[in-house]
């Protein structure tokens, strides 16, 4: 695969923008953690490599165990997720596939156990920053250099 165009070159303003909405999900005050977990998720589930790898590596680096990462992927049959985790990958596979069938009542009512109203809203945005970063890299196929062997 070859990547199509440099998004950040062809449209400079509007990426701008992009990277200050990016800040804002940052320092909006929801876990680190949680927010490399939900990053994670939506970009797998988007098929997003790019985006993938990134945030499996942040999150190794600020922390996390190499085996909640391999698990994220089957995060309702691994007992490695704490409740609140668990709501935050139910919320990031709905909003991300807001399209098959919106946001359950139930769902929401579920969410307001876990998180605030104010951290629903804080989730769901930083959900939708991770889509649109996902959207940006499959679309115009960013990709991250193969990494060399280290010589044995």
């Amino acid at each position: 695969m070859q990547p199509r165009l440099d998004f950040f070159a062809e449209a400079p303003q509007l990426m701008k923008y992009v990277v200050s909405l990016n800040r804002a999900v940052e320092e909006s005050g929801l876990d680190k953690g949680l927010l490399h977990l939900i990053k994670l998720r939506a970009s797998q589930i988007n098929g997003c490599s790019y985006c993938v790898e990134m945030h499996s590596r942040e999150a190794r680096d600020d922390g996390e165990t190499e085996q909640r990462l391999y698990l994220v992927v089957a995060w309702k049959e691994s007992p490695l997720f704490t409740e609140r985790e668990r709501m935050a990958f139910k919320w990031v596979e709905t909003v991300t596939r807001i399209a098959d069938a919106g946001v359950p009542d139930e769902l929401y009512q579920e969410g307001l156990k876990h998180f605030s109203k104010e951290e629903l809203v804080k989730l769901t945005v930083a959900v939708s920053m991770i889509n649109t970063w996902n959207r940006l890299c499959v679309t115009f196929h960013a990709i991250h250099p193969v990494p060399t062997a280290k010589a044995a």
